[in-house]
């Protein structure tokens, strides 16, 4: 309710007024009205006036409940700066520029007794494309809409919320970087999953209710038989999450980027989904995401999460571990860094290390940082930690010898330059 002073944006003031003979002293408002973006609103939410969940404070500001008046950094990244598309990659970035540590979300999953296992099965047999699939089991949910904190952070992003378990997944996404999807399991045949290419001729109706012709080198989430999702791009229409779904299928995995990318610009599918797996996910952050998601939706849609996570592991990631010397890394930047100044760097960017004989550094790279791989990766991040403006600049030295034309040349320029000025063309 906007009371008689409240300001709405457009510079709407709240006056007194009569209304069909009746004495107006405010106006109950739309979501429209408060200046959200009709866009980004749940569907129930787009026409009419806006319903709060319950059990909000009588006389709570809006622009609290709504989270209106939060503030939305933008990142502007380059290609190579795929860890910062999750609040976690973003985490560890200002926890390095400011020395503080990242305080991971909760992924703690209580287990039902009964085994997951005996619901689904994995089976990846494209592994070129697909090096890691695992699938939770989650009995019993309640679909209904996700709490306002959830729904706020969403809109913040750009996301539309639909319901609690697919709010869910997306806020995972944010959160993690890690796709996500959730099929309802009772529309997946036998609970068997088989990630495989598709065949000459196939065709899946998608989320968006588009009918998508398939080419064989697109990779599909099926059944064994019947495809339910486009691969790290969207979901199909047959196992969709609705209002009547009770149990779920979890998925988080790890596709091939340049298969992603190939599939989504020839369909015309870009999602958030795709976006990350193009540019390429943290191997390491599957399970952990998985585990996060489902914790959710224990607490969120009332969910029973069965034990045990199903999976197919069909290649691991070599860790990457650079070598450098204390010594290199000051001549790469002109600095006189000592040992106790680049360790601290690298405790900052928790990068874990071991300085050796030699002075020379050995550094472990946790995979969340893909663009790391040499050297001179590891020195550009000292720089950037140590500050650019921090690294002392150097004058030119050597000899310097005067530029001059050789006499032909000269000649040459003299002519050209009279005959010019006599109104003559070359």
């Amino acid at each position: 309710v906007a009371v008689v002073g409240a300001k709405l944006p457009g510079d709407f003031a709240i006056k007194r007024a009569k209304l069909r003979g009746v004495e107006s002293q405010g106006m109950i408002c739309s979501a429209k009205e408060l200046g959200l973006n009709e866009k980004l609103l749940p569907k129930d939410q787009q026409e009419g006036i806006m319903v709060l969940p319950e059990g909000t404070a009588v006389g709570k500001s809006i622009l609290d409940v709504l989270a209106i008046e939060d503030e939305v950094l933008e990142l502007d990244l380059t290609p190579n700066r795929s860890d910062c598309l999750s609040m976690l990659g973003v985490a560890y970035e200002v926890g390095a520029l400011t020395g503080r540590p990242v305080q991971l979300p909760d992924t703690k999953v209580s287990d039902a007794a009964e085994e997951a296992s005996s619901h689904i099965t994995v089976n990846i047999e494209a592994e070129e494309h697909c090096t890691h699939y695992a699938a939770r089991y989650i009995k019993g949910v309640k679909i209904g809409p996700s709490p306002q904190w959830m729904q706020n952070r969403l809109i913040a992003a750009g996301v539309r919320p639909i319901n609690n378990v697919v709010d869910i997944t997306n806020f995972v996404l944010l959160e993690y970087g890690q796709p996500l999807h959730a099929f309802d399991a009772d529309k997946v045949e036998s609970g068997s999953i088989v990630v495989r290419l598709a065949r000459e001729g196939e065709t899946i109706v998608t989320l968006d209710d588009q009918e998508r012709k398939l080419e064989p080198h697109m990779l599909l989430i099926t059944d064994g038989e019947r495809p339910l999702a486009l691969a790290g791009v969207m979901g199909g229409a047959s196992s969709e999450v609705t209002a009547s779904t009770v149990n779920i299928l979890l998925e988080s995995a790890r596709f091939n980027g340049a298969t992603i990318r190939k599939t989504s610009r020839q369909v015309g599918l870009r999602s958030e989904s795709s976006i990350r797996f193009e540019k390429g996910v943290d191997p390491a952050r599957v399970i952990p995401a998985l585990d996060r998601a489902a914790s959710l939706m224990a607490k969120y849609a009332q969910g029973l999460v069965l034990e045990g996570i199903v999976e197919e592991l069909a290649d691991s990631p070599e860790e990457v571990v650079v070598t450098m010397t204390l010594d290199k890394i000051n001549r790469y930047l002109g600095t006189e860094l000592s040992k106790l100044e680049t360790e601290i760097i690298f405790g900052r960017l928790q990068f874990p290390f071991e300085f050796g004989p030699n002075g020379v550094f050995t550094v472990n790279v946790p995979s969340r940082r893909g663009d790391i791989t040499r050297d001179v990766d590891i020195i550009e991040e000292v720089a950037r930690l140590h500050g650019y403006d921090e690294i002392p600049t150097t004058a030119i030295e050597g000899p310097s010898t005067p530029g001059a034309l050789t006499k032909p040349q000269a000649i040459r320029r003299e002519l050209r330059r009279r005959l010019t000025d006599a109104g003559l063309n070359e």
